[in-house]
């Protein structure tokens, strides 16, 4: 499977069986466009996404999907399914430390810019990312794709 697919599913939390530009109207993803947008994002809304992701993951870690419905973006609450939240949990090692490695935007085909936030392990000298996260200006959470997990 390409990169490119592999980020289009990430915007429904690593969905396996979507097609993300069909659930929601307007929303589509052009496969020869170059989707990451660099860009300056303020460090209170960073903070915000931080802290929603977080949030999230810690309710997934502890199964409390009222916060994780809370936390996650209306486009997609459809169709997450409890096999994509338990591929996020699985892809993420609850032990560690998430730290932002780079900011920037997720632009789609229609012109929309979805802040993005790759992290990496606290402590990894490597700056390997392990998570990338798109978010509504809001702070909602559109999509969490742990990297190296298994579309």
């Amino acid at each position: 499977m390409n990169s490119m697919r592999k980020l289009f599913l990430s915007l429904a939390i690593v969905g396996g069986q979507l097609m993300f530009a069909q659930k929601v109207v307007g929303l589509k993803v052009d496969k020869n466009q170059k989707q990451e947008v660099p860009a300056t994002i303020s460090k209170e809304k960073i903070n915000l996404y931080n802290s929603n992701l977080f949030k999230f993951l810690d309710a997934l870690q502890s199964s409390d999907q009222k916060t994780v419905d809370e936390l996650i973006s209306d486009k997609v609450k459809e169709i997450v399914t409890e096999d994509i939240l338990k591929k996020v949990k699985d892809g993420i090692d609850p032990s560690k430390k998430l730290e932002v490695l780079k900011v920037g935007y997720y632009s789609t085909m229609d012109g929309l810019n979805h802040p993005n936030i790759k992290y990496k392990y606290a402590g990894d000298a490597s700056s390997k990312e392990v998570l990338s996260a798109i978010f509504e200006d809001n702070g909602k959470i559109l999509g969490v794709m742990p990297i190296g997990v298994d579309q």
